[in-house]
C-alpha cells in the first residue's frame, strides 16, 4: 500500500510540474478593452484636382485599445460577430511641399479604408475591398459582406461589388453601364457618389443596386455565389 501511495504521489507531482511549465510557456492572455473617444469635426480636402476647392467636414473619433489611441475612425461601426467589428479609418497626411520651410508639418485629414477589429486580442487589421474608392464608394455592410459601387483605377468604369471579409476575390463584380460617366469619366466630384448606398434584405439574402441613370439590379447571395434576380420577380414580390 505504501508503494502504491508513493507512486500516486509521484504521478500527481509530475502532473503539477507539467501544468506549471505549460502555464509559463503559454501565458493566459488577458482581454483587451476597446473604447471610442469623443467625436471631433475636422476639415477635409478631397483630392479632386482643383486648387481652389473648399474643405468639406469629417467627424472623426479615436479608437483606443487599453486606453491607448490606435487609430482614428469615422462613421458607425458594424458588428460582424460578438467578437469582431469593422469600422472605417481616418488618418492625417503631411501636405507640406519640399520648398516650404515650416517648423511643423502641414497635416491634412483623409478618409481611409476599412479596418477589422478583434475585441478579445485587440488586433486591428486592414480589410482589402476590391475596387473600393475612398472618395466615390460608400459601403453597406451585412454580416461579413460589404456591398458598394467600386471604381476602376482609371476612373472610367463603375462596378457593383459585393466583397466578403474572408475572401480575396469579390463575391460579385459587375460592370454598371452608363453609371455616372461622361466620356469615360465620373460625372460627380461629390463624395460617395459612384452610386447610392446599396440596400440589403434577408431570407433570402439579397442586395440591390440603384445606380443613377441605369436600371435597378438585385442579386441573391448564396454563400460564395451570386444570382441576378430578374426585375419581374421583384415586381411580383412587391405586389404580394
Amino acid at each position: 500500500m505504501l508503494r502504491i501511495h508513493r507512486s500516486c504521489f509521484r504521478v500527481i507531482l509530475v502532473v503539477i510540474v507539467i501544468a506549471g511549465f505549460t502555464n509559463l510557456a503559454f501565458p493566459v492572455s488577458k482581454p483587451h478593452l476597446i473604447t471610442f473617444g469623443k467625436w471631433t469635426t475636422v476639415p477635409w480636402f478631397p483630392d479632386t484636382g482643383t486648387a481652389d476647392e473648399k474643405p468639406l467636414t469629417l467627424k472623426v473619433r479615436p479608437l483606443m485599445v487599453d486606453a491607448r489611441v490606435k487609430e482614428f475612425i469615422l462613421g458607425p461601426a458594424h458588428d460582424v460577430t460578438d467578437r469582431l467589428f469593422v469600422v472605417r479609418r481616418a488618418f492625417r497626411v503631411n501636405d507640406s511641399l519640399p520648398q516650404e520651410s515650416v517648423a511643423q508639418p502641414h497635416w491634412q485629414w483623409q478618409r481611409g479604408a476599412w479596418l477589422l477589429v478583434d475585441r478579445v486580442n485587440g488586433h486591428i487589421t486592414p480589410i482589402n475591398l476590391p475596387e473600393f474608392d475612398v472618395f466615390y464608394s460608400a459601403a453597406s455592410w451585412y454580416r461579413d459582406y460589404a456591398a458598394y459601387c467600386g471604381v476602376s483605377d482609371d476612373g472610367r468604369k463603375v462596378y457593383a461589388v459585393v466583397a466578403q471579409i474572408s475572401r480575396r476575390r469579390p463575391v460579385l463584380k459587375k460592370l454598371l453601364d452608363g453609371q455616372g460617366m461622361v466620356e469615360g469619366e465620373l460625372k460627380s466630384v461629390s463624395p460617395d457618389s459612384a452610386c447610392p448606398v446599396p440596400a440589403w434584405q434577408r431570407a433570402p439574402i439579397r442586395v440591390t443596386f440603384e445606380p443613377t441613370g441605369a436600371a435597378k439590379q438585385s442579386f441573391a447571395i448564396r454563400g460564395h455565389f451570386v444570382d441576378l434576380v430578374p426585375e419581374e420577380n421583384d415586381d411580383e414580390e412587391a405586389a404580394k
